[in-house]
């Protein structure tokens, strides 16, 4: 059986590039060295099953050859190039999802926001507090958090 060196630089000449661009904190450039190292996986594959021969069909030949080509791996080709696709999917979409969340967008000005702007500080102050102090005058004989503490009124 011979080996060809060519096909086996490239595939590391792939596998380098991917793993290079697969280091980078850009998700494009995370997705292109997905691309390089499922493309050098199927290189590999495909230099590994040997060289080519009759179809792997009972009875079919193709010319002067006397050997079967291997079908595992062209099954194995074409899963991977499936899962390589389901991959770059999803970085596509995490890339998406990222630059939609980083990008600027324009926020309308809210009514409360514009409404608490143009008071004074003494008007955000009354308010505040008259929304912290609850009112005295309304009394119930229902247990609160504040009963059970040492001291309270309504502790026993």
């Amino acid at each position: 059986m011979t080996t060809f060196l060519v096909p086996l630089i490239i595939v590391g000449g792939l596998t380098s590039a991917g793993v290079y661009l697969l280091l980078e904190r850009h998700l494009t450039r995370m997705l292109l060295g997905l691309l390089l190292i499922g493309n050098a996986i199927n290189l590999l594959i495909l230099t590994v099953a040997g060289s080519s021969g009759n179809p792997p069909v009972r009875g079919r030949t193709s010319g002067a050859e006397t050997t079967t080509a291997d079908p595992l791996a062209q099954a194995l080709i074409l899963t991977a190039i499936v899962i390589t696709m389901g991959v770059a999917a999803f970085v596509l979409a995490l890339t998406y999802r990222s630059y939609r969340l980083n990008t600027m967008e324009e926020v309308i000005n809210d009514p409360e926001d514009a409404r608490v702007s143009k008071m004074t500080g003494t008007e955000v102050g009354e308010e505040i507090e008259g929304r912290l102090q609850p009112d005295s005058s309304i009394d119930t004989d229902l247990p609160d958090e504040l009963d059970a503490l040492p001291g309270h009124e309504g502790s026993r």
